[in-house]
């Protein structure tokens, strides 16, 4: 749901021909081992083979101030998975007669502006322009409760971006608008057909939609990285967040629904055909995860602290989930490593180093805000304590750790900032990409 300057899920793309190994599981633990002990993630993981799990690992704490550590059975805010199961509703309308791909919008709400060129197929595809009512910003917003009417005005007060189906906008409202859709054309609450379409037919018992996390209900709370603790993240009222990402779930029942999706034991071919065709990255609900020569679809999820990432490989019968409620290293390298060390590819375990303990005194001379010409938007550096914050333009803060004179980094998203206090200047890097920005 919350996405921090630029994600990407760009894994691997090759040409080798992958064949499964014995699971390398010593190497496997390794890792998670590796990022517990350094502190750079708390979840659980879950892989999958021709519908049977072949490994599981939970590592960290559900709830680090009362010392539970995550399990099997630790339930997670699963954050924009849960596109993947609201989609899937909308394909078993689709093929009870109760929509089609091309019902516009204007039969349901005409307010919304372009409604009547909007159709079913541009929400599932993130094709409409209608304005992101959730992840631009003013996140203190977010943890209040809000009425359908609220979210609808917010959304309203915002021109479209651009014209429906002309471009790729990813945009929460989508889905906001695709939940009560599905309540409207069935008669049904969603919550019943979650249940009747999906939880029961897959026997999924870790699965719902979320409320106020309860901890006693084995559900996690999410932390993020403060000067080298986990602090923990505000909560999502689940009032906005609706079809978008109000879905709570464990690594094991995502692996299930993954299973079930694509054995044809919830939609039929026509509707799977229709998910799995992609424009760019993207089709209906999932999107494309290229592997070496293998192509997988699932999604990804961020919602507060935890983050989480779910894909099915076809070809492989291959599922992987991997769900973390306080991430501190990047998902996406995370899941390249269990692929590789699954496939006995050349992987080499991460090696982690600790943070560099600096004064708040040191960091006031990179305190200010920086522009490039070469992105849309600003870097405000702050500082809390002896910790130094990074914040985007509509973005959350991020607190940074310090590895290096004048080096700082968020290593869940893969973002180095070098600063040059003598000339005024940062240097941004993130997923490869660098620039150059300068203090104003």
């Amino acid at each position: 749901m919350k996405r921090i300057i630029i994600l990407s899920i760009a894994l691997l793309a090759l040409t080798n021909l992958l064949k499964a190994q014995n699971l390398n599981t010593p190497k496997l633990d390794s890792l998670f081992t590796a990022i517990e002990t350094y502190g750079k993630g708390m979840g659980s993981v879950s892989i999958f083979q021709d519908g049977e799990e072949i490994y599981q690992k939970s590592y960290g704490y559900a709830d680090v101030e009362n010392g539970v550590r995550n399990s099997a059975d630790t339930k997670f805010r699963i954050g924009s998975i849960t596109k993947t199961f609201t989609a899937t509703i909308i394909m078993k309308q689709i093929e009870e007669g109760k929509l089609s791909l091309t019902s516009k919008l204007s039969e349901y709400y005409p307010m919304i502006p372009n409604a009547e060129k909007i159709t079913i197929e541009h929400l599932l595809q993130h094709r409409s322009g209608i304005y992101n009512y959730f992840g631009q910003g003013e996140y203190e917003w977010s943890t209040k409760k809000h009425t359908k009417e609220q979210v609808i005005d917010r959304i309203l007060s915002h021109e479209p971006s651009f014209s429906p189906g002309e471009e790729f906008e990813y945009s929460n409202s989508n889905y906001f608008l695709l939940t009560w859709i599905a309540e409207e054309v069935s008669s049904k609450s969603f919550s019943d057909l979650l249940s009747e379409l999906i939880l029961v037919p897959c026997g999924l018992g870790n699965t719902y939609i979320g409320g106020a996390i309860e901890p006693t209900d084995t559900e996690a709370y999410s932390y993020t990285k403060f000067s080298s603790k986990w602090k923990k993240a505000d909560e999502t009222d689940m009032s906005i967040a609706l079809g978008a990402g109000f879905i709570v779930s464990d690594a094991y029942d995502l692996n299930v629904f993954f299973d079930c999706l694509f054995s044809g034991k919830i939609v039929n071919q026509e509707s799977l055909d229709s998910m799995t065709s992609l424009k760019g990255i993207w089709g209906l609900g999932l999107m494309k995860v290229p592997f070496y020569n293998l192509l997988g679809y699932g999604h990804t999820g961020g919602i507060d602290g935890f983050q989480s990432n779910a894909f099915y490989f076809p070809e492989s019968k291959l599922s992987i989930a991997l769900l973390e409620n306080g991430a501190d290293y990047m998902l996406n390298d995370i899941v390249i490593g269990c692929l590789n060390i699954y496939f006995g590819k050349e992987y080499k375990l991460p090696v982690f180093s600790k943070a560099v303990e600096v004064t708040s005194e040191e960091l006031d001379k990179y305190l200010g805000v920086y522009s490039s010409p070469e992105l849309p938007i600003k870097l405000t550096i702050t500082k809390k304590e002896n910790v130094l914050i990074v914040q985007g333009t509509g973005q959350p803060e991020i607190p940074l750790e310090c590895i290096g004179n004048g080096v700082f980094e968020y290593e869940a998203v893969d973002l180095v900032l070098e600063f040059d206090a003598d000339k005024s200047t940062m240097i941004l890097k993130q997923l490869g990409h660098t620039a150059e920005m300068t203090k104003e």
